[in-house]
């Protein structure tokens, strides 16, 4: 069993993140400062862009999954990655990560290429699964993944010790896995993945089943971490945590990034100035269908959405609905924001 987890970790590599659960939830957490002994530590100016894609291309059969990705990582951004399911999230982290072979493309952490010691030891990944030793304790969970990565010694006592107090479980040291809390067990596995200290984080939805108050946690310690100088990517469903986390945000579909840039720029390039008006109307459907597209909007989930300049078009337009017999039954009026940016370039429809 022991070796059946150590090929899952092996398998997902780690970056750091902290999460809480919600014992402690009053007080802000004291996050730890990276030490200065630290290899990773300080940052120079010459140095190469911490992460680098460049026509990142893969294939499974006859399945596209990456069609020529490419993106840039810089020291102490957070990028957010977002996509629908199936998209090709997942194959571009594991391609960044090594564990998938990409057939064209390169990608190079701080001038290194993926695949050597110096881009691995610089590079974390937090999976969105949790891979722990159950039987095992905090303390004991972090020595074997520190182990893993090549520390010993002092270096290991002070990582762990380190990252205990990072995840705010230094108080539970001796407690097994197992008896774990949910948000404990994945503050543990966040604190696994940045034992040996990584400057560019790859974090996989790492808020993903926990409470209010854990996920404002794990907010802090990612603002905390970016603050440090860590680079990170952070794969996301929740447009709100993109737009509170990440400077910029990439948007991929069908293997291909197809926006990339910061919130408002995003919105910019889309809706320019422009609002959007969603109305629902009472009428035969092909009538409204009709109507709606003859006034350059379109119908999503039973909603006419249209985007205008100036909110005083609203009045004309509502009155050109009655007089071609629609009955309005409500109508909202909303700035655009990420959501509206990502629904309007990947569409509605369900992905599996």
């Amino acid at each position: 069993m022991l070796s059946r987890l150590e090929q899952h970790y092996n398998e997902s590599l780690s970056p750091p993140s902290r999460q809480t659960s919600a014992e402690g939830q009053g007080n802000r957490m004291n996050v730890p400062s990276i030490p200065q002994d630290s290899p990773h530590s300080s940052s120079s100016l010459l140095e190469p862009i911490p992460l680098e894609v460049v026509s990142l291309a893969k294939r499974f059969g006859q399945v596209t999954a990456l069609d020529g990705v490419s993106l840039e990582l810089r020291a102490g951004e957070c990028l957010g990655l977002l996509g629908p399911n199936g998209a090709g999230k997942s194959t571009l982290i594991r391609g960044i990560v090594g564990r998938v072979i990409p057939d064209a493309g390169r990608v190079s952490v701080f001038g290194f290429p993926a695949n050597t010691s110096e881009a691995r030891s610089a590079l974390g990944w937090v999976p969105q699964e949790l891979a722990l030793y159950p039987r095992l304790t905090c303390s004991e969970n972090l020595a074997a993944f520190g182990r893993y990565h090549g520390l010993s010694g002092g270096k290991l006592k002070e990582s762990v010790a380190w990252c205990l107090d990072w995840a705010a479980l230094a108080d539970r040291a001796g407690d097994l896995a197992k008896n774990l809390s949910g948000g404990m067990k994945r503050r543990l596995n966040m604190a696994a993945g940045i034992i040996h200290r990584p400057r560019v984080v790859l974090m996989d939805e790492p808020t993903v089943g926990v409470d209010p108050q854990s996920r404002n946690r794990i907010f802090e310690m990612i603002e905390a971490l970016r603050g440090q100088g860590a680079a990170i990517i952070y794969t996301t469903h929740y447009m709100e945590e993109a737009e509170r986390l990440c400077d910029r945000v990439a948007i991929i579909d069908h293997g291909r990034i197809i926006a990339q840039g910061a919130h408002e720029e995003l919105i910019r390039s889309v809706f320019a100035q422009r609002s959007q008006v969603l109305a629902h109307f009472d009428g035969p459907p092909g009538v409204i269908g009709a109507w709606v597209e003859q006034h350059a909007g379109r119908l999503l989930d039973g909603a006419a959405e249209f985007t205008i300049e100036d909110s005083t078009l609203i009045a004309g337009l509502l009155d050109d609905a009655a007089r071609s017999g629609l009955k309005l039954l409500d109508i909202t009026l909303r700035r655009p924001n990420l959501e509206s940016v990502f629904l309007h370039l990947t569409g509605r429809e369900l992905r599996d």
